[in-house]
């Protein structure tokens, strides 16, 4: 079967229908109507070649002279290129049966079943040969000069065009098999971070109620009506983190109502040795962050910060946009870093494992002292609204 031009649009077509043309997919996966689509686009293909095939045999004749037969020409092309049509899902059957079985079992299948190609292809050309030029009318008067024409001319062609018709199928299925392996991989690897990313999340949960019921067992003795309300700060906290506890990443707003919630758990703590401001752009407010992404930066510059300071402290959050990244900074006014840098614990930890694992390289963390004394976190990541 020689090559020839087809529409590109049509081709690419095509090949997206023939995996289910040469069995790769299951016809029950299909129902009537795609089946009917699918036949009729393969039909349509292997028509097209058939019909291009003819008109370019018809305008070589005419350029050599030579009056075309176009009857003759149209069903000579259209038998040759509809038996490839009926051919190649057997070659695609074959070639799924003999696959990772070895070269001696390969060549033993497709061997004879390509010889025996051949010769159906000249079976056929002699039945064309019959009722389109008539017994009296044949180029050839004995068979045997009717077989030695078509071996010169067909034979080794047909057996050429089933190696590389072969060749073709079996490309399409590893590229196939190689592509659900890739899905099945990066659905697992998805799965992993997933799971990765929820551990590390739920890893702060455990370390702020330590750090919180701390306070209150303090408070307990000292102070019994402010242990209540940070008990009653701590249930709706809580109840926040419970109903997000299956979302990666939330609207920096809702991540705000985590954060105040938070921070009244504090002030009840801190008394008036506290004073807190949360200054985010509003067109930042539908950027989405990792959840519970801020509560550890803060609890940080509470603990480490403000917390050993003997004057009442500020803290203060700001978040904007700036391009294509959104910045969240947390600011104080406390003892700053060591001398020696920061001595990072649970939460910064965390905070960076989790910005890696969603980020990778595009997301930063930033820890600096402030010129006025304290210190400032700054945390940059890639400004993306949520698709809530």
């Amino acid at each position: 079967m020689p090559s020839g031009t087809v529409p590109g649009g049509y081709r690419r077509a095509h090949w997206r229908a023939i995996g289910w043309y040469v069995g790769e997919v299951p016809v029950s996966d299909r129902s009537a109507a795609q089946r009917l689509k699918t036949w009729g686009l393969i039909f349509g293909f292997w028509t097209l070649l058939a019909l291009s095939y003819a008109l370019s045999g018809a305008l070589s004749s005419i350029s050599e002279g030579d009056p075309p037969n176009w009857l003759r020409n149209l069903a000579w092309n259209l038998g040759n290129f509809w038996l490839w049509m009926a051919l190649v899902p057997l070659l695609g059957w074959l070639g799924r049966r003999t696959a990772g079985r070895g070269w001696r079992r390969f060549c033993a299948v497709h061997v004879p079943a390509s010889l025996a190609v051949g010769l159906a292809q000249m079976l056929v050309h002699l039945v064309l040969f019959w009722f389109l030029c008539g017994p009296g009318r044949m180029p050839v008067h004995t068979l045997g000069q009717y077989l030695r024409m078509e071996f010169a001319y067909s034979y080794h062609l047909a057996v050429l065009t089933y190696w590389i018709v072969l060749a073709a199928l079996r490309g399409l299925d590893s590229r196939r098999r190689l592509r659900d392996e890739q899905l099945r991989s990066a659905l697992l690897e998805s799965q992993l971070a997933q799971a990765q990313l929820q551990a590390l999340r739920m890893q702060l949960q455990p370390h702020f109620l330590f750090n919180t019921l701390n306070a209150i067992s303090a408070l307990a003795l000292a102070d019994p009506l402010q242990a209540r309300l940070m008990i009653a700060r701590l249930s709706d906290f809580l109840r926040l983190t419970l109903e997000e506890r299956h979302a990666p990443q939330v609207p920096l707003a809702r991540e705000l109502e985590f954060l105040r919630c938070y921070l009244d758990i504090q002030q009840v703590r801190f008394q008036d040795r506290l004073s807190t401001r949360l200054d985010v752009a509003d067109d930042a407010l539908r950027a989405a962050v990792p959840n519970l992404i801020l509560q550890p930066l803060v609890e940080n510059a509470l603990r480490h910060g403000l917390l050993a300071k003997a004057e009442p402290g500020s803290l203060q959050v700001l978040g904007q946009r700036d391009g294509d990244e959104l910045v969240l900074r947390v600011d104080d006014d406390g003892l700053g870093l060591p001398a020696d840098g920061a001595n990072e614990g649970i939460g910064l930890t965390n905070t960076r494992a989790r910005l890696a694992m969603l980020f990778g390289g595009d997301a930063s963390l930033e820890l600096q002292r402030r010129a006025g004394g304290g210190t400032r976190v700054e945390l940059r990541l890639p400004f993306r609204e949520h698709a809530a």
